[in-house]
């Protein structure tokens, strides 16, 4: 197949109309001039966006009708770029009302220019050592804490048995806790607590997720100063970093180490039923993309709103063993806690990072915190 394909949903009000909008979306995306200036030859049968089909999804009382649309482009029009590649998925599409990206089906032009995660799910399994079960990250905050007062965190939930101990998003490069500085402290904190870990028969280890912050040109300087600090992943917020931030650690064979996608500032992308994406396509398909090997998504029944078919069309995204990439981790958070671990199980699964912030922050940093996190691991290891 020469040409990949994306889906969309369309409102409109009759065959025609959805017609018309789906050609002039394939125009839009590509040559973004008006259809009867199109030079035949190259630039119409190749470069051009094309409509393949457009059928009726449904009209129901009281609701617009809605209708699927294909569109196949070529990678004639992308070159090798990843933001390139979303400028032709969705670039002047996504400023038109009622066009919503609902699915990708990339052909093996596409995957050969962005092979997606480097680690996957295999590659942070084997990297904390936890063979089965879901995995345990603990999140290490508020912003507003000193150093010393994060890196005595990361060390503590390490210790206490947490498969990821990831810092907030919201530590980047404050007076409080600047990053280079917190960086290397929490490193070494979590360095600390998994050689106590080994000393006393534990195989697993605790891996220590630094969040990159800055500018967007020292993204990657500061993700080879975690990395030389002795970090074991990064996370990035795509949504105000942009997926190539990610794209470009992931291919980096330098680099090498695996990379968490956040969801702050993605929320217009998604919450819109009539714009933006699907979850399933933004928090799955373009993490893959992208080259996440952990995507962080808001939880169903917490304070976000994602409803629990949000979520595990996410989950299925990330999964999808038929996807352009080899599988990720899904990340669910906020709403978390222990009463809730069989439920979320049964929505999740074992390939799943489960994380929790408040709910370990309430136990402190004594007993409490190491018996909570013992019982977390019972939890999801009881429902594999």
């Amino acid at each position: 197949m020469e040409r990949f394909e994306i889906s969309y949903r369309l409102f409109a009000e009759s065959q025609a109309e959805a017609q018309s909008f789906a050609e002039a979306i394939a125009l839009e995306n590509t040559l973004e001039i008006p259809r009867d200036l199109v030079p035949a030859g190259y630039i119409e049968d190749v470069v051009l966006g094309r409509v393949e089909s457009v059928q009726a999804e449904f009209k129901h009382e009281g609701q617009r009708a809605t209708w699927l649309a294909r569109l196949s482009f070529h990678m004639d029009a992308v070159g090798t770029e990843l933001p390139q590649l979303l400028n032709v998925i969705f670039g002047n599409a996504s400023i038109l009302p009622g066009v919503k990206v609902i699915g990708t089906h990339f052909n093996q032009a596409v995957l050969d220019c962005f092979p997606g995660p480097r680690f996957g799910i295999s590659g942070v399994r084997e990297r904390c050592g936890r063979k089965q079960g879901g995995l345990l990250c603990a999140v290490v905050k508020p912003q507003g804490s000193s150093t010393e007062e994060l890196a005595e965190l990361c060390y503590h939930f390490a210790l206490a048995g947490a498969d990821l101990v990831k810092e907030d998003h919201g530590l980047a490069n404050q007076p409080a806790a600047p990053s280079k500085e917190r960086i290397k402290a929490c490193a070494q904190a979590v360095a600390k607590a998994n050689a106590e870990r080994a000393a006393q028969g534990d195989s697993t280890r605790a891996l220590y997720i630094a969040s990159l912050g800055g500018h967007g040109d020292e993204v990657k300087d500061l993700a080879f100063y975690a990395k030389a600090q002795g970090a074991d992943a990064v996370l990035v917020i795509p949504g105000l970093y942009g997926f190539d931030a990610i794209q470009r650690l992931a291919q980096d064979e330098s680099f090498a180490l695996p990379i968490m996608a956040h969801p702050a500032f993605a929320g217009p992308y998604v919450l819109s039923s009539d714009t933006g994406y699907s979850h399933g396509v933004f928090f799955g398909d373009l993490m893959r993309l992208a080259g996440a090997d952990i995507s962080v998504f808001p939880n169903y029944g917490g304070r976000f709103g994602f409803s629990q078919a949000e979520c595990a069309q996410i989950v299925a995204a990330c999964h999808n063993p038929n996807g352009f990439a080899q599988p990720i981790m899904p990340s669910p958070g906020g709403g978390m806690s222990l009463a809730r671990i069989p439920e979320m199980m049964q929505t999740y699964g074992p390939d799943c990072v489960y994380l929790l912030g408040g709910s370990l922050l309430r136990l402190g940093l004594g007993q409490a915190l190491h018996q909570g996190i013992k019982d977390l691991r019972l939890a999801l290891d009881a429902h594999r």
